[in-house]
């Protein structure tokens, strides 16, 4: 499901506040940044204001940001929605106790952490990120989540890149995306998201 999908006028602006940079950070990378939708304040509230409106009335106890871009809109629309923001992070960047998860790249491993306690059992999970490209990520934030009991309700990303298929990945969790990457481009990999693609960077979702 996407806003685009619902027929929400605001998708336009929002999509048209994304910027595609070119070859970045490699030749033949069309780069999603969605720095320059944080300089557009309507653009960024309406972003956040989608999500509020679909996960106001869902009992919705913990909004879980995967790093880095996650951290940008999780947090305004716990807020909004009267949930507590969970930070899952990459390795050794929480301290005390942490619970990891390890997922798979093209070429190694990665590990998402979050803290021991700050998800128990019957939470109720929104797991938010920016871009969902092949999806590694955010199924290891499923998993990790699931592994302490808690119910996993929805995945929700501003964009999509959906050629790289990866709401496949996500143990049948409902996606909802607010818009799809530019597919004009003949390869479009998004916000440092970039784990199973050949030679590719990689980091995010």
């Amino acid at each position: 499901m996407s806003a685009s999908q619902e027929g929400d006028i605001r998708v336009g602006r929002i999509a048209s506040a994304i910027r595609v940079v070119p070859d970045f950070p490699k030749p033949g990378i069309m780069f999603q940044d969605i720095t320059t939708l944080l300089l557009d304040h309507k653009a960024f509230k309406d972003t956040i204001d989608i999500f509020v409106e679909r996960y106001k009335d869902k009992n919705i106890t913990v909004v879980a940001g995967v790093e880095a871009r996650g951290f940008i809109f999780g947090p305004p629309i716990a807020l909004a929605i009267g949930a507590k923001f969970v930070p899952m992070r990459k390795p050794n960047k929480l301290p005390g106790e942490v619970i990891s998860e390890q997922y798979s790249l093209e070429y190694g491993t990665d590990c998402i952490e979050m803290h021991v306690g700050a998800v128990v059992p019957d939470d109720r999970v929104l797991v938010v990120d920016d871009l969902i490209a092949t999806g590694g990520t955010l199924s290891a934030a499923i998993n990790l989540l699931e592994r302490v009991g808690a119910d996993v309700i929805e995945c929700a990303c501003v964009i999509e890149i959906p050629e790289l298929k990866g709401r496949g990945r996500l143990s049948g969790k409902p996606l909802y995306i607010v818009v799809e990457a530019r597919s004009c481009f003949p390869k479009i990999v998004g916000d440092a998201c970039f784990e199973s693609l050949p030679k590719a960077e990689h980091e995010g979702s």
